[in-house]
């Protein structure tokens, strides 16, 4: 499985990290993915998803089904 959101689709970002001296050396900026639980009320079970710490506020906000469908997800297979 890609680390990846399941809902906004984030995830590692290339970067670099710069000593005192100032050498670059390339590092990956994971995101902030968690395994989470989440209600569906139209589905009447449990979804288990991994998700950024930013969805997971957005969800709370917008709701589960209208997330899943900006993302073009289909639920049922989770």
């Amino acid at each position: 499985m890609a680390r990846k959101c399941d809902l906004t689709h984030k995830q590692a970002n290339n970067a670099y990290a710069i000593s005192h001296s100032h050498r670059r050396t390339k590092k990956l900026q994971g995101a902030n993915l968690q395994e989470k639980r989440v209600w569906w009320p139209q589905g009447k079970r449990w979804v288990k998803l991994r998700l950024s710490t930013k969805a997971i506020k957005t969800l709370e906000r917008n709701g589960l089904a209208a997330m899943a469908k900006e993302a073009g997800i289909d639920l049922s297979k989770y």
